[in-house]
């Protein structure tokens, strides 16, 4: 019997791991060098926990990239220390840093450069204001998908596409009220509706006609309104994506996601798909976790895992 829609999670790829979010917790969990599955269990944060922004449409959408940000360069640098990739976890000021640098690069590979590339081009098209969004459109999708396309070549980055593919099976399974037993999650599509990459995807489409209306504004002003409007864009991307995972109707804005997810996911290993429910045991309740449990199947090492809760400090 499949699960309310409140009872969906989410999740990314990390480092030779996977990180899970229900809607009580978050965990992430990898495999070690020696082989054992170690997880490590939180509380989601008070943005989106008991904050009132989370249940107020467009506003709710900011309140999750903010914390999907929070949350996974947490879990990166967590899954980074625990997989042998750094010797200490990352201070939370160094999180901040990492964090704070990786959003300027994506905004310059993103906003910045297609629109200067934009801005050139137009000459050739007598300065049409409309061209130049057409054509700055045009190049966003291209360094995005040129990107990928080029991390993908690295046996690292396919590995963390192949976590990738076992996070969306392992959340399928789950969502789908099947027990999580390698066999039932391995028949699943490692593709997922409510996906980042979809996100990222719809966001663009969404920013196109948003910054269309914007088109004569001067060159300056179209980077500022550009970065300016990323939390309206981002906002109206995150329920255009919710409606679509759930509405027939509304499932065309997926669909060019789930084509990119074909580049961003890989069919997991079965110690993979291990590692994914190991995350997302620990990110439900210890209720749900032992309701789960009890249907049986769950994988030796899953339930042989090191699996920790850190309490939320007072600060």
């Amino acid at each position: 019997m499949s699960r309310s829609p409140g009872a969906a999670v989410g999740g990314q790829a990390v480092i030779e791991g996977v990180m899970m979010r229900s809607p009580t917790g978050w965990a992430v969990a990898v495999r070690r060098p020696d082989g054992v599955i170690e997880a490590e269990g939180h509380d989601l944060p008070r943005l989106s926990s008991r904050s009132r922004l989370a249940k107020i449409p467009f506003l709710r959408g900011i309140t999750v990239l903010i914390e999907s940000l929070s949350l996974g360069f947490k879990a990166l640098s967590w899954s980074a220390q625990k997989s042998g990739e750094e010797e200490e976890e990352l201070k939370r000021w160094q999180v901040w840093v990492t964090m704070i640098v990786g959003v300027v690069f994506a905004l310059g590979l993103l906003v910045v450069i297609p629109v200067l590339s934009a801005n050139w081009l137009k000459q050739f098209f007598d300065d049409s204001s409309i061209a130049f969004v057409i054509m700055d459109g045009i190049f966003r999708i291209v360094v995005l998908v040129g990107y990928i396309a080029l991390i993908a070549r690295s046996d690292d980055i396919q590995r963390v596409f192949q976590y990738h593919g076992a996070e969306h099976k392992t959340i399928h399974a789950y969502e789908a009220g099947d027990r999580l037993t390698i066999e039932e999650i391995q028949k699943f599509s490692p593709r997922h509706p409510r996906c980042g990459t979809s996100f990222l995807v719809i966001v663009g489409l969404v920013a196109f006609f948003v910054f269309l209306v914007l088109a004569p504004l001067a060159l300056v002003w179209q980077v500022v309104a550009r970065i300016v409007l990323i939390p309206v864009v981002a906002g109206a991307a995150y329920e255009l994506l919710k409606a679509g995972a759930s509405s027939q109707w509304l499932s065309w804005a997926n669909r060019p996601g789930i084509w990119l997810q074909k580049i961003t996911t890989k069919e997991p290993s079965d110690d993979m798909v291990e590692v994914a429910i190991a995350s997302l045991l620990t990110a439900l309740t210890e209720e749900e976790a032992d309701d789960l449990i009890a249907l049986g199947g769950i994988p030796e090492d899953v339930l042989n895992a090191e699996s920790t809760r850190v309490e939320p400090s007072n600060g």
